[in-house]
């Protein structure tokens, strides 16, 4: 099965090649930075700085939207309910409801900052393979049980997803259509083979790994090589951070 997160991580842009460990702090802070922001006069600001890093990443805009369409559904939620709930001002009425300028402009920071967020997050993680980023990580002091934790899930993550496909393919060639109530109960016998099948392979090859001496703490700082170019490409961006989150200050 193709992994689907870094499957534009051979790129070759500035934010590709730029070392793992200073994108992962640079981009890290700028998402702590958005997430500060309360000012709809900073909201611009916030679209542009996004946005330049799509660009420059050279990410196809299909695959961002194919990783916003899930969160899409909780902002539809709060789309429906924030304007009604939050508010005095009454802006329009629906029949019995009414909407709020005070819910109106809550739901636009949010809906703003929440794209952003999860763009730059995708950014971070599209532009740099996945292990490599969580070598990254534990290069930056994240304890390494932690770290095999990351590699083992996102490895048997999309193990699951090909039993489980394999499996429906099976149930269809013997006829069943999964439809009508009567298809929750074999839905839920589906979910639990799956779970007992995972359980089981997790057993398999964590011992197979303690034969090979799994357990002792390995060390990934070596295998990056950092230059000015990054460093100067992580102050640039703490900067931009630190903008960000000052004005907020400064505004509030």
């Amino acid at each position: 099965m193709k992994l689907q997160l870094d499957a534009y991580a051979h790129l070759n842009t500035i934010l590709h090649r730029w070392d793992p460990r200073y994108k992962t702090i640079g981009l890290m802070a700028l998402i702590f930075a958005f997430s500060f922001v309360q000012d709809l006069r900073l909201l611009p600001f916030m679209v542009l700085t996004t946005w330049i890093l799509f660009v420059v990443s050279r990410l196809p805009l299909s695959f961002l939207l194919d990783r916003l369409r899930l969160p899409a559904y909780f902002l539809l939620i709060m789309a429906v309910l924030l304007p009604f709930l939050s508010g005095e001002t009454v802006l329009f009425e629906i029949g019995p409801l009414a909407a709020k300028e005070e819910g109106c402009l809550q739901l636009l920071v949010i809906t703003v900052r929440f794209i952003c967020i999860l763009t730059v997050a995708i950014i971070l993680f599209g532009t740099t393979p996945f292990l490599t980023t969580i070598k990254a990580m534990h290069a930056l002091g994240l304890p390494f049980i932690l770290t095999d934790m990351a590699f083992f899930s996102y490895r048997y993550l999309y193990e699951i997803g090909d039993h489980l496909k394999t499996m429906e393919r099976a149930m269809k060639m013997r006829g069943f259509q999964g439809r009508g109530l009567g298809a929750i109960g074999m839905f839920a016998s589906l979910a639990g083979t799956i779970l007992v099948r995972s359980c089981e392979q997790s057993d398999r090859v964590y011992k197979a790994m303690s034969l090979r001496g799994y357990g002792r703490p390995r060390c990934f700082s070596e295998e990056f090589q950092a230059g000015l170019r990054d460093r100067i490409g992580l102050l640039i961006v703490i900067l931009v951070a630190m903008v960000f989150a000052g004005l907020q200050f400064i505004i509030r």
